[in-house]
């Protein structure tokens, strides 16, 4: 078959990959004639001139070097790439990346056409280059090694072989071609290619003192290579492998282990021990709806869910649970609820600490009102909002539910969905007088990715595509913790997140929930109180403050507005910070 009919019409004209493979055809159609170092020589022109990115330009010439192979390579297409391989290291940076693409390309080739005198030729040559790369004499990467080995089949017969030839020509010293091998692996282990040491063992059927061995691996997180090799070794092993694996705390690996190797028998708690930690993982990320699927309907599992939500605080959960799934034996949560909460550990910020007023819903034009006209009176705010979570991959986020904007005292929480709904106009000229005011300073956390969302679920209002003055909390620490890690280090007690996953379409929502709404926003604005009220270090002056301070606050604007307001907006964004 001519690699000139073979060859597809490139999918862009232009890619230099397809132009440059074509200027080739004529002198690949017919292998016979073209030596491994010619054929070499035209891959990387070939790949040079490429204009693809390295993953498609690799599948690319990978298939092609898979259909050439069948133009009459000599002596035999096997043979060929052994002879390629010992004439990669000369081609430098290109010759690993190669190794791969040509052995990948005949790996395909064989599982097509199968040529016996060719392969039984081409397995000396592969034992003989084993022995070659393992001794130093010619440079692969060792993954190389393992696909030499498993793609030709060299056995530890084909290398005994080869060895008696090359003590004749004193290129070998061991004394037989398992000493060979297990002298490569210890060499493998002590540079920690376990994986690759593991892959050679099992090949050659090496059974090694598997106990140290198992130790190092998992000491190195070496999950997969340890996995092989217990199941490489035997029933003993697995069970030592799962035993450890339990020992530290890595359940879910344990489970794999002793599903795919059926010993549920020997290991009747593991199963438990695994799904009831990933039910605890769900639980404090507050993925409850996720945690709640995962039980499937399983009744210990569901209790299990019941006593977290108990330990979390998390009252209308129980509730929900216990009434959806007729769980019995419960305290009634109403009369126990005030008790309980009075025994957990003072951990957390609580919203009447901080602020006086009452959380005010907001859900119709009146309130609307009169809720803008507080917050433009305020100097500074804290913002966010939540939306009910979507764990279905690849579906859109559903649209944000409400929108929580707190000043020192008091905290407003918007029904965005339905003043949408009843009230748009209204709802965007309130907004836009908030969020475009360059009098009000906006807190936020990670607020850039709120505002995103804002403007994806509500399209059509302006007030979500302009905003000045907002500052982004996380921006002034160093710090990674998250919104609740950050109270903590602050102002000495964290958020608890418990319902931060909760259905926030519901309506009306729990009174926990518009807490901890409320907490949210509320929090930022008295960490922000907390550093401004902190006394500076004696060589800080009040200017050098403020400076920093401004640094950090942002505006986005649509281009078109952008440059008529760019220095009325640096004006004002000074006047306020000074007066901070």
């Amino acid at each position: 078959m001519g690699f000139d009919q073979t060859v597809a019409e490139p999918l862009d004209p232009i890619d230099q990959t397809h132009l440059a493979w074509k200027i080739t055809v004529h002198s690949l159609s017919d292998l016979s004639y073209i030596s491994p170092v010619v054929f070499l020589y035209l891959l990387k022109e070939c790949y040079i001139r490429g204009t693809l990115k390295a993953t498609k330009k690799f599948r690319f010439l990978q298939q092609q070097v898979h259909l050439v192979l069948h133009n009459g390579p000599q002596p035999g297409p096997a043979t060929f790439v052994i002879r390629c391989l010992y004439v990669l290291p000369i081609f430098g940076l290109y010759s690993e990346g190669f190794s791969h693409l040509i052995t990948s390309a005949l790996q395909r080739f064989l599982k097509v056409v199968i040529t016996p005198a060719d392969l039984d030729e081409a397995k000396d040559l592969a034992a003989q280059l084993f022995i070659d790369i393992v001794g130093g004499f010619i440079a692969h990467d060792d993954r190389i090694v393992v696909k030499i080995i498993q793609i030709f089949d060299v056995q530890l017969s084909d290398v005994e072989k080869v060895m008696f030839e090359s003590k004749a020509r004193n290129r070998c010293s061991s004394d037989s071609a398992k000493d060979f091998v297990e002298q490569y692996v210890s060499e493998l282990l002590e540079t920690q290619g376990y994986a690759t040491a593991v892959d050679v063992l099992e090949h050659f059927s090496i059974h090694q003192s598997g106990q140290s061995l198992l130790y190092g691996m998992l000491q190195n997180n070496e999950f997969k290579a340890a996995e092989k090799w217990a199941t490489f070794m035997g029933k003993q092993m697995l069970h030592l492998l799962v035993q450890e694996l339990i020992n530290r705390n890595k359940l879910k690996s344990a489970y794999g282990v002793i599903k795919k190797n059926d010993l549920q028998k020997e290991f009747p708690d593991v199963y438990q021990k695994c799904k009831e930690s990933s039910l605890k993982n769900l639980a404090e990320k507050g993925c409850w709806d996720v945690a709640e699927a995962k039980a499937n309907n399983n009744r210990q599992f569901l209790e299990y869910l019941v006593y977290l939500a108990l330990e979390a605080g998390y009252f209308e959960k129980v509730d929900e649970l216990c009434t959806r799934y007729s769980l019995t034996g419960f305290l009634n949560i109403k009369e126990r609820e005030g008790s309980y909460e009075q025994k957990l550990p003072n951990h957390y910020l609580d919203l009447n600490q901080l602020i006086d007023g009452n959380i005010l819903w907001i859900d119709n034009a009146d309130a609307l009102h009169r809720a803008t006209c507080h917050i433009e009176e305020c100097k500074v705010v804290g913002i966010d909002c939540e939306w009910k979570p979507n764990y279905i991959k690849g579906k859109k986020p559903n649209k944000v539910s409400i929108m929580q904007i707190a000043s020192e005292k008091m905290a407003f929480i918007f029904d965005l969905i339905k003043l949408y709904d009843d009230v748009p106009d209204i709802l965007d000229n309130c907004l836009t007088r908030i969020l475009q005011s360059s009098s009000i300073l906006k807190l936020g956390y990670n607020f850039l990715c709120d505002v995103k969302q804002l403007s994806h679920s509500y399209e059509s209002l302006k007030c979500f595509k302009h905003y000045e003055m907002l500052l982004d909390i996380q921006n002034i620490f160093d710090h990674s913790g998250g919104l609740s890690g950050l109270a903590q280090k602050v102002l000495g007690a964290g958020l608890n997140k418990t319902r931060r996953n909760s259905d926030w379409e519901q309506r009306p929502l729990t009174v926990n929930q518009l807490e901890y709404a409320a907490l949210d926003a509320v929090v930022l604005v008295h960490i922000f109180q907390h550093v401004r009220d902190q006394s500076q270090p004696s060589t800080t002056t009040e200017g050098e403050t403020r400076l920093e301070r401004k640094s950090f606050i942002v505006s986005h604007m649509d281009n078109s507005s952008k440059l008529k307001k760019k220095k009325e907006r640096s004006k004002k964004e000074a006047e306020v910070v000074t007066k901070l």
